[in-house]
């Protein structure tokens, strides 16, 4: 389909598995012509799910390993913009594909790698970095989540590809960057390690600040704290870890028996809300609502509606009380009660469940798909959209082998890419997004994470926050520590008519708009589309929400964060085992961040539109989307599918006995044979004789015979097998062991795989220890560490001054209410 937002790009995808065809499907989901480069005999994974990362686009059979194969896929890349691949490091070079090799037919190729980890890692790059071996590593395996640390569990496997997931969306939004930026910047090889990106997605379960108020500990944490400082067993059952659950960040039963996930305890409306739609009215009248940017020695009461969490007094009181209005009514009352009040809440479903719900299909966030092979198909849909974008719901069926075939001629008949002009100052290295003018009107992880993401390839970020903060210090400053980066702050009335002239202002100097909020919230602050489109007609504005999709659906303006983005889509249940013990999956940000980098995903695609057509519009991710990425390797389904089996549950080690988490005589390790299985065993004497054993009844054999040893041993002698071993890292210990002081001068993130920051000369007074941007690694473009972030509204009477104001009108301004200069005396109130 012509003249959608990438029908311009020609794409070689040379990938496998999931990163590089998951990168391939976004580019091809919004219009990119895309060629799967497939080995003689087909895709190496024949599934379900390769056709659906295959959807939109064809496929090409060469033998990359024979000079007329390598000649061709050199040919096609003289006329291509980009190139795909997840081989591991040196793969494509052995073959005479590697970027440097086709960077010489082509100077204004965009080359994407994504190696499991850093191909200069010298540690690491050699490791045969399958999706769990790069999550072992890291850590997301061990300590995964309060409640799995408090239940003595450690540790637990999960089968969400998160960093396949990361990976992608980082991936695809970086070659759309530079693609709008090669006239500036040429060509680029981009290297995106996949578990470089799983750390900078997992950044809010490892940072840490020094002399962390108790504050902003949950119960959970402060019940962590205090077995650890007794010496006591962390051996909570999981009704008794629930009591330890704050009554506005729970999961409750309804009278149907599903579970219903409440996120409600951060903005001060939302308590209030959430105990009148369940009619405990009374209930509001004593509980204490006062500021909660004080400090803790002033607060008259022990805890505010205003903060999270709720104190001890109250908690088991409220709790209580709503545990019995749930059981009044089914879930799907509750949830279509909760969804008119704004009360932020959803029923838990399975993956399966949320494939055929009424919502996620009338929304385009589901998509139907009649596929040759399989019949009518449901599967996940776009990740990322312009909402103009008619193609938006129009999939094709992945490709039959080689379909391709009779279009090379055509292709090859093409005049080739011209070489770049090299522009003036090219010898210096810019950023892809230089100078981009961003007005930031975010709040929290997802949509900060736009911005900031934005201000490390040179984008100018404006932060708009309100006068009188709606959200508490928690979700502002202890997330906005990490979110926040990179920007000027200005806080501003909204509810006033000269707050919003200077909002007003503020977008006629602005190229992009961020925006988390529903259609409603959007429109309410006067940034409809088309009134955005009145003001400046190239404008992008980029909409974040939690359960929008490319059409509306019933659920399309409910308020939603990334645990019920979790409930809603199937993660809680497949994390935690079951409707009885539903689980949000890494407590912090696991959707929220991989969000904000869809959204950029979708900025990326409207930059491109822009720049060919001059339109700007409507740019959009949601939670929702990014929920089936996460779980991408399950989500489809059709009549006939094999059963949604996957290992869940807290007490799941592995998938099958050669992907599986083991222990050696001396610590944990995880066992990789995804290849040639059974003949790995038999190159390792201590297991040879286990290479006849039935798989079902494998893995315990092999326990008993890993635990004998210490790692280092196996480790050396499955070396010469196409299996591996790697230790079970912590994020923790991943964080201390790649720290480096931000006083000890230039900081690497470009030769290692992990990077921590400690931030010793913060503004807030404290050291804190921060994930750095480590995911993409760009030869040719500039790429910096985003400056801390700023006390809210220190940078307002710079930003007046910038647009217009005189220092008389800003002093006016302050003394009215209409702008702020400050939310609290300290940075982060104690």
């Amino acid at each position: 389909m012509t003249g959608r937002p990438l029908s311009h790009i020609r794409v070689l995808d040379f990938g496998h598995y999931l990163a590089g065809p998951l990168v391939g499907m976004i580019l091809a989901d919004m219009g990119a012509e895309v060629i799967r480069i497939d080995p003689p005999g087909g895709p190496v994974f024949k599934d379900p799910c390769t056709d659906m990362l295959s959807r939109g686009k064809s496929s090409l059979v060469l033998d990359l390993k024979t000079d007329e194969g390598r000649n061709m896929a050199i040919a096609l890349t003289r006329r291509s913009d980009v190139v795909i691949e997840n081989f591991r490091p040196g793969v494509m070079n052995r073959l005479g594909l590697g970027a440097d090799d086709l960077k010489k037919v082509n100077d204004r190729l965009i080359y994407l790698s994504l190696p499991g980890f850093a191909s200069t890692d010298t540690e690491l790059s050699h490791i045969p970095a399958w999706e769990a071996v790069i999550a072992a590593y890291t850590g997301q395996f061990t300590d995964m989540g309060l409640n799995r640390r408090l239940m003595g569990i450690n540790p637990s496997f999960t089968p969400l590809s998160l960093s396949s997931a990361y990976g992608a969306a980082i991936g695809a939004m970086s070659v759309l960057f530079a693609l709008g930026s090669r006239d500036t910047t040429g060509g680029d090889h981009i290297e995106v390690p996949l578990a470089s990106a799983l750390f900078e997605g997992l950044a809010y379960n490892c940072a840490r600040i020094e002399n962390y108020p108790d504050r902003y500990k949950s119960p959970r944490e402060l019940e962590i704290e205090r077995r650890s400082e007794c010496k006591l067993p962390m051996n909570l059952d999981f009704d008794a870890l629930s009591e330890l659950l704050d009554p506005f960040y729970r999961t409750y039963t309804c009278a149907d028996g599903r579970g219903f996930y409440v996120v409600a305890g951060s903005v001060a409306s939302h308590p209030h809300r959430v105990l009148e739609t369940l009619g405990l009215h009374d209930l509001l009248e004593d509980l204490p609502d006062f500021s909660a940017y004080l400090d803790t020695k002033d607060w008259p009461e022990e805890w505010t509606l205003r903060n999270y969490p709720v104190g001890a007094r109250d908690r088991e009181r409220i709790s209580s009380a709503m545990k019995e209005a749930f059981l009044t009514r089914p879930s799907g009352e509750w949830e279509a009660l909760f969804g008119e009040a704004k009360a932020p809440a959803t029923a838990q479903r399975f993956t399966r469940e949320w494939l055929s719900d009424p919502h996620a299909l009338a929304s385009g966030l589901i998509v139907e798909i009649d596929d040759p092979r399989y019949g009518k198909m449901r599967q996940m849909g776009n990740v990322a959209w312009l909402q103009s974008d008619s193609g938006n719901l129009v999939k094709v069926a992945g490709p039959t082998v080689d379909n391709a075939r009779d279009n090379v001629t055509n292709m090859l008949s093409e005049i080739p890419t011209p070489s770049s002009v090299t522009p003036p100052g090219a010898n210096q290295k810019k950023g892809w997004l230089e100078g981009l003018q961003v007005l930031d009107l975010t709040n929290v992880i997802a949509g900060p994470t736009i911005g900031s993401t934005l201000s490390r390839f040179g984008a100018e970020v404006i932060l708009v926050q309100p006068v009188e903060p709606s959200v508490d210090p928690w979700n502002t400053i202890v997330f906005g520590i990490q979110a926040q980066r990179g920007k000027k702050s200005i806080l501003l009335n909204l509810s006033s008519a000269q707050g919003r002239e200077v909002l007003d202002r503020l977008i006629k100097r602005a190229e992009v708009i961020t925006f988390n909020g529903t259609d409603e919230q959007r429109d309410k602050l006067g940034l409809s589309p088309d009134r955005l489109t009145k003001i400046s007609p190239s404008l992008i504005l980029v909409q974040l929400d939690a359960f929008g999709g490319p059409q509306r659906g019933p659920k399309s303006d409910h308020l939603g964060y990334d645990d019920l983005a979790q409930a809603a889509t199937g993660v809680m249940l497949r994390f935690g085992g079951g409707m009885d013990t539903p689980e949000e999956h890494a407590h912090f940000g696991t959707i929220d961040v991989l969000a904000g980098f869809c959204a950029c995903v979708a900025l990326g695609a409207a930059l491109l539109r822009r720049k060919e057509t001059g339109e700007g519009g409507l740019a959009r991710a949601s939670l929702s989307a990014a929920g089936n990425l996460i779980q991408s390797q399950f989500m489809y389904d059709f009549n006939g599918r094999a059963p949604f089996d996957e290992p869940s549950g807290r007490r799941a080690l592995g998938w099958g006995p050669f992907y599986h988490c083991y222990k050696a005589a001396d610590r944990w390790f995880f066992f990789s044979a995804v290849k040639d299985r059974f003949t790995a065993l038999k190159l390792v004497p201590e297991l040879a004789d286990l290479s006849e054993t039935p798989e079902d009844s494998l893995a315990p054999l092999l326990a008993s015979r890993f635990e004998k040893r210490k790692l280092d041993y196996w480790q050396k002698v499955l070396v010469g097998t196409s299996s591996t071993a790697v230790p079970l890292g912590s994020l923790m210990k991943t964080r201390d062991d790649s720290l480096q002081l931000e006083s000890e001068g230039e900081i690497d993130i470009d030769k290692s795989t992990f990077r921590v920051i400690r931030h010793d000369k913060h503004p807030m007074g404290r050291w804190c220890d921060l994930v750095a941007p480590i995911a993409v690694r760009a030869r040719s473009s500039a790429i910096t560490i985003p400056e801390p972030m700023p006390k809210y509204g220190e940078h307002t009477k710079e930003i007046l001054s910038r647009i217009g104001y005189s220092d008389l009108a800003i002093d006016q301004l302050i003394n009215d209410g209409v702008v702020g200069v400050s939310w609290s005396g300290k940075y982060l109130p104690e």
